[in-house]
């Protein structure tokens, strides 16, 4: 069982020391899921890439910016499910998150939609 906390803090203090400024860590494999923490500093983006077949990112600490076809703000403590779309990821402030994404879905994918 993984302590978010630790992980947080811990890759958080690798993003700050490193010269890119992120640290990511794949922490759960389940078949096609996959969940991955990430800490992104200030100011630091992960380029626009394609949308897994499922994805949702949960903010930690501190707060991101989702851009691509539409711009969504994430601060700490909320979920969001990702867009379907080519995106990026935008560090508001030091943030860490995490990152749960489905690698293949048998079938048809509908939109994303998040439970209520």
């Amino acid at each position: 069982m993984a302590d978010l906390t630790v992980l947080a803090q811990r890759h958080l203090d690798a993003a700050l020391g490193d010269e890119h400024g992120r640290s990511a860590e794949l922490i759960l494999r389940d078949g096609p899921m996959r969940q991955t923490i990430i800490a992104l500093r200030d100011g630091v983006e992960l380029a626009e890439h394609n949308s897994p077949a499922a994805a949702s990112l949960q903010v930690l600490v501190g707060s991101v910016r989702v851009t691509g076809q539409d711009v969504t703000d994430i601060r700490d403590g909320r979920i969001e499910v990702l867009t379907h779309h080519r995106h990026a990821v935008l560090a508001l402030e030091d943030a860490v998150f995490l990152l749960t994404t489905v690698t293949s879905v048998d079938g048809s994918v509908s939109g994303p939609e998040r439970a209520r």
